[in-house]
């Protein structure tokens, strides 16, 4: 064995542990949630990126509609990003909506509406990873393909005792080595990914795991070794700073709300907002004197993303003059709003904030 290998204990599990997980799935896995039980690649994709760090009671509602809407690949692809923006609003991580779109189009123009039936292809489509290839594949063409996402990582370096960080990318190939390993035939292969997934999500927790209703229990090395909490392993931490901006919401009684499109990249790209502003100061530089007194300032919310914290400060400003806001943007009338990609935050405040517009 490699010397690297010393920090990756080969696991071990007998080779039924495949055939476990695939016998728990059957008999106690989820069953029933809308994108189960199809082999359609288009609804399995769109299923895995909302997926993607966001909770399955949340990602229910935004699926159906997504379909309602977007019944296939085509639809998508001609759809305009705005409304695509504008169903997403809410879901977070909005650069998932912004690949989702150009994914669309790219199998569409690319790959005439068809979705290509291998991983290696796959990943080569806008916002689609390793892990969700993999995915995509197994499911639906039974490629022996391993699905590497946090849930499975989780089970697997818990099954292993795997001592490595997996903040290092090293480690990460190391513990993929024994996911591959793992693999059951092509014909469990849809069976065991949605297990191993589902086991991560429900059984194997971060926080609480429930290790008496786990099918693999009884060779887990970190529950034999009491070291459950302890892994995995993952030294970096993320690094969170804090900002506040000031937002200008300008009210109009007959042309409705300002609202500006953010650029790209960077926070709430693509979508709509009220104008952003670095200081009450510089807010205050853009009202015409003639309005300074009808300006509001509310208590700043607090508005969590992964990596930073958000101190939003609203200020409304409702008048009959049109203040001529420099840069793009246009005013809106709340017949508008959905077809408008919003951030929660603006979307909120456009429901709840008193005024004439």
């Amino acid at each position: 064995m490699p010397k690297a290998l010393k920090t990756a204990p080969l696991p071990p599990a007998g080779p039924d542990f495949a055939q476990r997980l695939v016998r728990w799935q059957r008999e106690q896995g989820r069953h029933g949630l809308p994108w189960q039980g199809t082999a359609d690649p288009y609804r399995v994709w769109l299923s895995e990126i909302m997926l993607q760090q966001t909770q399955v009671v949340t990602v229910i509602g935004y699926y159906q509609r997504f379909l309602q809407r977007f019944p296939s690949v085509h639809e998508l692809a001609r759809a305009d990003v705005d409304e695509v923006m504008a169903l997403w609003t809410g879901l977070g991580y909005y650069s998932r909506a912004r690949n989702l779109h150009r994914c669309a189009q790219q199998v569409v123009h690319e790959w005439g509406g068809e979705f290509p039936v291998h991983s290696a292809d796959l990943v080569r489509l806008s916002g689609i990873g390793p892990s969700t290839a993999a995915a995509i594949a197994s499911i639906c063409q039974r490629e022996r393909v391993a699905i590497f996402d946090g849930n499975v990582q989780r089970v697997l370096a818990r099954h292993t005792a795997f001592e490595g960080d997996m903040a290092q990318l090293g480690q990460q190939r190391l513990l993929r080595e024994v996911a591959l390993i793992r693999l059951p035939p092509s014909k469990d292969m849809p069976t065991y990914t949605q297990a191993i997934m589902d086991l991560g999500a429900t059984v194997c927790t971060p926080r609480q795991p429930g290790c008496g209703r786990c099918p693999v229990a009884q060779d887990c090395q970190a529950l034999a070794q009491n070291r459950v909490a302890e892994l995995p392993r993952k030294t970096r931490k993320i690094r969170r700073d804090s900002q506040s901006w000031w937002l200008l919401m300008a009210q109009h009684p007959q042309k409705g709300v300002w609202l500006q499109q953010r650029p790209a990249p960077g926070i709430w790209a693509g979508l709509y907002a009220f104008p952003v502003f670095s200081s009450l100061d510089d807010l205050r530089s853009v009202v015409p004197a003639r309005d300074q007194a009808g300006l509001v300032v509310h208590p700043a919310r607090l508005h969590v993303l992964t990596h930073r914290d958000l101190h939003l400060h609203l200020c409304v400003l409702s008048g009959r003059h049109d203040p001529g806001w420099p840069g793009p943007g246009g005013w809106f009338k709340p017949a508008d709003y959905a077809a408008l990609g919003l951030p929660k935050p603006i979307r909120d405040w456009l429901r709840d904030v008193p005024g004439d517009a």
